[in-house]
Order: structure tokens, then C-alpha cells, then sequence
């Protein structure tokens, strides 16, 4: 398994210099840099843009993952047909960029859109049987780049068509694509797993994508999830995907907005702090994981 953590954790936009990033995530120990894939239809635009990046991980000697919350208007599950085909050229444009990038896995609420609007009258039965039938057709696309699509798990509060690990097999079954793969994420567990081991053993080789992050948004070993009981479950299961830290700790700017982080939840905002709180989680979970 190897061990990763989302840019973001830096910073307060979903924009970034990866770069810097990479020289970062590298000299803490990680494996795994995760970027967000706005990014790739704002910044960095060119095929020769992609390369660079690609190569400068390799340089670093880090593997890159991609997350993406769609936007309301490029909707997989949406009635409108419009949003649906705007959804469907965005990712069939994404995909092979990915894989320009030597980037295997695609995960987010892919799905859907993110953040999700609660105040319409959401049909869950009408918009999964959508994104289902949409999602067949894009897994030929993600087949043919050899990227897998990572159908993530959200609480209740943040998505409504796949919140527990059952209802994700159920999904990614009747896609039945070997490029659509559950992703979970122990933040969203904690809410609304009875049981964050017993889930993940459930997923077994279904799971191709996981978040880490404690009940508080914290890197791991700062809150209080079950970290050994996890950790036994990946072994279990024989888990050798990657493992990335997703923590948000500031407010403030597009991201504290849309993650809800309404406070500071460190006292100590530092680089150099954020830093040492990272290398501390990663050593961590590589012990308490074993793997």
C-alpha cells in the first residue's frame, strides 16, 4: 500500500502550484501526491503542461492521484440532458489527460455533483438509476485510458445517492466495469458505517480508492477512529491501493467554504506546523496499519 495526502491540506483554493507540492509530500516521505483535477481545466492546460507534471513525479519518485467534485452543471444524474452531456464531454476530455499523467485513479462524488443542493427535491431512485446508465457508458472511456473511476461514499450531509459502503457495492456492481471501483473515506464512515472495519471488509476487492481522516477533520492520530481496527481491515483484505490523508484544518477561502470548516482547527497554522502534524500522521499510520 502506499501512503498519500490531498494538497490541499495547505492551502484555501482548489488551485495550486503541484510542483511545490510535490517537493513537499516527497521530503515528508509520502508516496502519493493528490491533486484536484480543476486544476487541469484552468492551469494546467496543455499536453505539454501535463508531461512536465508527470515527470517531475517520477522525479520525485511519487505516484499521482486525481479527486473532482463535479459541478451542478455537468451532472451524471441530472434530468437535464444537457448538464448529463456537458458531464460526460468533461470527463471523456479528463481521461485521457489522466493517463497522459500516468494517473490510475479518478475518485469523488463522480456520480453526481458536489456540493449538493438541499434545498431541491432530490429524486435518489431516479438520479442513481441516471448516473448508473451514464456511468456504464464512461467506464468504456475510462477502460480504454486505464483509469478507474472511484465511486466515493459521502455522508448525509454532503451527498445523497451512495452514503454507506452496501449501497456503493450495490452501484458499482450493476455497472459491472472493472475500471469502476469503490472509494471510501473514514471521515464520511464515521457518520454513517455502523462498523468502519466491518465496511471495508465488505468492500474486499471492490475498494479501489481511500481517504483518510479523522471524525474532526484532523490528519490521523488526532482524533478518535479505530486506526488499529482499520488498519487489521486492509490487511484482511489484502488493500494495495493508495491511502490518502484528506484533512482540513483552516477557514476560510473556496475550500474552508465548501468543506464547512467554519473554525481554525490547529492554533498553530504554520507551513511548518502543518509539516511536522503531516510526517507525524504518516509515520503514524504506517505503523499502526503495518502494511
Amino acid at each position: 500500500m502506499k501512503y498519500g495526502i490531498y494538497f490541499a491540506y495547505w492551502t484555501k483554493e482548489w488551485f495550486a502550484d503541484y510542483k511545490k507540492y510535490m517537493d513537499k509530500v516527497s521530503a515528508l516521505g509520502f508516496d502519493v501526491l493528490e491533486i484536484s483535477c480543476a486544476a487541469l481545466r484552468d492551469v494546467y492546460t496543455t499536453k505539454e503542461q501535463l508531461i512536465e507534471l508527470r515527470e517531475y513525479a517520477k522525479e520525485k519518485n511519487l505516484t499521482l492521484t486525481a479527486g473532482y467534485g463535479p459541478t451542478k452543471a455537468e451532472n451524471l444524474c441530472s434530468e437535464d440532458p444537457e448538464a448529463v452531456k456537458r458531464a460526460m464531454t468533461f470527463f471523456k476530455d479528463l481521461l485521457p489527460k489522466l493517463s497522459l499523467m500516468d494517473i490510475k485513479i479518478l475518485g469523488g462524488g463522480l456520480y453526481s455533483y458536489w456540493p449538493v443542493d438541499f434545498s431541491l427535491n432530490n429524486d435518489k431512485e431516479g438520479d442513481r438509476a441516471r448516473a448508473v446508465k451514464n456511468l456504464k457508458e464512461l467506464s468504456k472511456t475510462a477502460e480504454e485510458y486505464d483509469v478507474t473511476l472511484g465511486m466515493e461514499v459521502l455522508n448525509r450531509y454532503e451527498g445523497y445517492i451512495l452514503n454507506t459502503c452496501d449501497e456503493a457495492i450495490d452501484f458499482v456492481d450493476e455497472i459491472g466495469s472493472s475500471h469502476v471501483k469503490i472509494m471510501l473515506d473514514t471521515f464520511h464512515m464515521n457518520i454513517e458505517e455502523d462498523n468502519i472495519a466491518a465496511a471495508i471488509r465488505k468492500a474486499g476487492s471492490r475498494l479501489g480508492h481511500l481517504h483518510l481522516g479523522e471524525q474532526n477533520r484532523m490528519v490521523p492520530g488526532k482524533g478518535s477512529l479505530p486506526w488499529g481496527e482499520i488498519g487489521q481491515a486492509l490487511r484482511d483484505i489484502r488493500y494495495e491501493g493508495a491511502a490518502v490523508m484528506e484533512p482540513f484544518v483552516m477557514k476560510g477561502g473556496t475550500i474552508g467554504k465548501e468543506i464547512k470548516v467554519w473554525r481554525d482547527l490547529t492554533d498553530d497554522l504554520s507551513e511548518e506546523r502543518l509539516d511536522e502534524d503531516a510526517k507525524g500522521a504518516l509515520h503514524f499510520v504506517r505503523h499502526v496499519f503495518g502494511i
